[in-house]
């Protein structure tokens, strides 16, 4: 019975919460929610294994249905707090929703109109000729009203259901002019094809600031304001500029927000978080923490190691590092703190391990699907190269948070704390999900067959367990994985806005041109550049748009360094992600210091250095591609181990304690040692190998007080 509570107990990693603005919707507005929801998910499932459609109007109705659904989900500031007795609409507010309804609607109208009564071929001029300012303008109060007149209740605000209708009627036009569109877009365009783009770029831009923060769109706001001041700026920023007909009209295709950023959404994120919804609601994923609690609870610092355990397992179905960190830093902090971590420790080692989801094996977020796209090499080939990277930042975490444990003296949990290791073992077959969805990769099928039959398998391996999935069950699985996409949808929509402007003005190449000049000087300092770039582009971005952009402006000059392609974007990956944890805009660990109470700059200090590993390891991998899984079996495994080695003592550098506490000229010794290691030569690894085993017999013949730890074993 006890075993039982317990189980219970660990099994609350409670799903991600709702952002602080998602509104808490009842009654028939909840009810319609979640019927668009059903069917959205719904839509993506049949369309990807069923009923193909061509691929500009499937994407196109990708980003209009998750910004229709973002806008009735996400108010434009916060709800927190909020009851449902206040007023829904006051006085002030009726001239502008009658100019933002009677303009939109008339644009709705003549989208509708053309589709039901025009001729396809030669619509009457009036139609899309006066409808394009009206859709504009309505789109402009109706978001000024939004900032204006802030949430007063739960209840859909007027000018979110205007922002939803012209959303729609956004994709109206592009698909009634699809074909025309394909041939003059960004070459030839007519007025109205620059305001209804115009339009759509302003929905996505605000739906992305609902979602994701003020950051992404002020990076997109320069990148746009940068397509027409470029005539007016120095060195490589200089180019001749664009009319904004020509511009806006480009944006909206393939070579911008319907481009690669886009294409990952509307297939592999999409299917992948249904994968993720399917797990959690069948509470397979609670199961993944219960176990990592039964296999790590009882060593020391038990809870630490846990949280790098289940963060890990979380990340192959969790596609962002905070949340990542929500899902399990509910349960693993408060335990952290219990066994003697202090709160800016706790926040730091579960956001360091979140952010290390996103670099792991066999989902690896969205940026491996974009890697994917972008360079034309197979997933199952990432996920392979994936593999030692991130086996070493989460080797590098467990070592920090083993020997910090060791050093303030702690204890594990009592067994009567933890799951009982032969139950759950009874129930491995829980795991089969992932591992049908990982044989299915390496047997050939396509990605999207392999998530698909995973996500099937989740479903079934649900009826086996106590929390079998029924016909409710699934349907609150596919309006789960509508609520969790809307946010990647429009994140991978405004990085298309970026993407498409470095495209448009070849400020890509240009930076591809300064690092072959810095690599003239120097290789290294050309990856350091890179390395810089990516970290600041990440800042406050989430890991899929930082990517995309680091991708489209630094991936290609390492490439044309000598570097192979799967090498840079590794490069570039590595970074975007880990700028989740780097001061001092560090989004991963923010979210940690938030559960811990603890103060978010020094935690985010701290999880960067617990991260420590990670902002070497490409630099491994660059000098020894062995990391990568290239080359021959002796010479990986040789890479694979010393690098092993040389992660354990720079984590003994970084805590100050291998086998006990480190005078500062040992601890110098103990770093230069690992980076022997790391740099992957045969001669630096005997050196370092020599001088770690040195420092190691030399810690063993010290005093035991000199080695005792800082202070007593912490009680729960």
């Amino acid at each position: 019975m006890q075993d039982q509570k317990n189980s219970e107990v660990l099994v609350q990693a409670a799903d991600e919460p709702p952002p602080s603005n998602e509104r808490k919707l009842e009654g028939w507005q909840k009810l319609l929610l979640a019927v668009l929801c059903i069917g959205y998910a719904t839509f993506h499932l049949m369309v990807l294994n069923v009923f193909p459609i061509e691929t500009w109007s499937f994407r196109i109705m990708h980003i209009a249905g998750a910004l229709a659904i973002g806008y009735l989900l996400v108010a434009a500031w916060t709800t927190d707090g909020l009851d449902g007795n206040g007023t829904w609409i006051r006085p002030i507010e009726y001239p502008p929703l009658l100019i933002a309804l009677g303009l939109g609607g008339y644009s709705f109208f003549c989208v509708v109109y053309a589709f039901v009564a025009a001729d396809e071929m030669m619509p009457d001029p009036w139609i899309f000729g006066t409808s394009g300012w009206p859709l504009v303008l309505s789109t402009v109060v109706a978001i000024g009203a939004g900032w204006l007149f802030k949430p007063r209740d739960h209840r859909i605000g007027w000018y979110d259901w205007i922002l939803a209708i012209n959303s729609l009627s956004v994709a109206g036009y592009l698909l009634f002019n699809l074909a025309a569109l394909q041939f003059r877009a960004g070459v030839m365009p007519i007025p109205s094809d620059m305001l209804f783009s115009i339009a759509g770029v302003l929905l996505i831009l605000e739906l992305t600031r609902r979602v994701a923060g003020m950051a992404l769109l002020v990076i997109a706001g320069l990148f746009i304001v940068y397509t027409f001041a470029g005539p007016y700026l120095p060195g490589i920023l200089n180019h001749d500029g664009y009319r904004m007909d020509r511009f806006f009209s480009y944006i909206y295709t393939d070579s911008g927000i319907l481009g690669p950023t886009t294409a990952v959404s509307s297939t592999y994120i999409i299917l992948f978080i249904a994968f993720g919804a399917f797990l959690q609601i069948s509470k397979v994923g609670d199961y993944f923490v219960n176990f990592a609690f039964a296999i790590a609870g009882r060593a020391r610092g038990g809870p630490a190691k846990v949280a790098v355990f289940a963060s890990g397992l979380m990340g192959m179905i969790n596609g962002t590092s905070a949340g990542n960190v929500v899902a399990t830093g509910s349960l693993t902090i408060p335990l952290m703190k219990r066994v003697g971590y202090r709160p800016q420790s706790a926040g730091a080692i579960e956001a360091a391990a979140s952010t290390g989801g996103q670099i792991m094996p066999p989902v690896m977020g969205a940026g491996a699907f974009i890697m994917a796209e972008i360079t034309g090499i197979p997933y199952t080939e990432l996920i392979v190269a994936a593999l030692i990277p991130a086996c070493l930042y989460f080797m590098s975490v467990f070592f920090m948070v083993d020997f910090e444990a060791a050093k303030m003296g702690m204890r594990g949990m009592r067994q009567d704390e933890l799951p009982v290791l032969s139950k759950l073992m009874k129930q491995i077959y829980l795991f089969l999900p992932i591992i049908i969805l990982i044989g299915a990769l390496y047997m050939g099928y396509s990605v999207i067959r392999a998530g698909t039959l995973g996500l099937v398998s989740a479903l079934v391996v649900s009826w086996l367990s106590p929390n079998k999935m029924g016909p409710i069950g699934v349907l609150r699985a596919l309006e789960a994985t509508t609520k969790m996409s809307i946010q990647l949808i429009a994140v991978c929509a405004c990085a298309g806005i970026i993407v498409g402007v470095i495209g448009l003005t070849g400020v890509g190449l240009r930076f591809s041109s300064l690092l072959l000049d810095i690599a003239d000087k120097s290789q290294l300092i050309a990856l350091f550049f890179a390395m810089v770039i990516s970290i600041v582009l990440g800042m406050g971005m989430p890991t899929t748009a930082a990517y995309a952009v680091a991708a489209s402006v630094v991936a290609p000059g390492l490439i044309q360094l000598g570097i192979p392609p799967l090498v840079a974007h590794f490069f570039v990956f590595y970074y975007a992600v880990i700028s989740a944890i780097t001061p001092p805009v560090a989004l991963a660990a923010y979210a940690g210091g938030a559960i811990a109470g603890a103060d978010p700059m020094k935690t985010s200090v701290t999880a960067f250095k617990l991260g420590l590993a990670a902002f070497i390891v490409p630099y491994m991998f660059f000098y020894s591609h062995g990391l990568l899984m290239e080359g021959e079996w002796h010479v990986i495994l040789r890479n694979a181990a010393t690098a092993t080695v040389g992660v354990y003592m720079l984590s003994g550098a970084v805590m100050n304690w291998f086998h006990g506490r480190l005078p500062m000229l040992m601890r110098v010794v103990l770093f230069i040692a690992a980076l022997m290691l790391i740099s992957g030569g045969f001669i630096t690894d005997i050196v370092g190998i020599v001088m770690g085993a040195v420092l190691f017999f030399w810690q063993k013949t010290r005093k035991p007080s000199e080695k005792a730890p800082l202070k007593a074993d912490a009680e729960a």
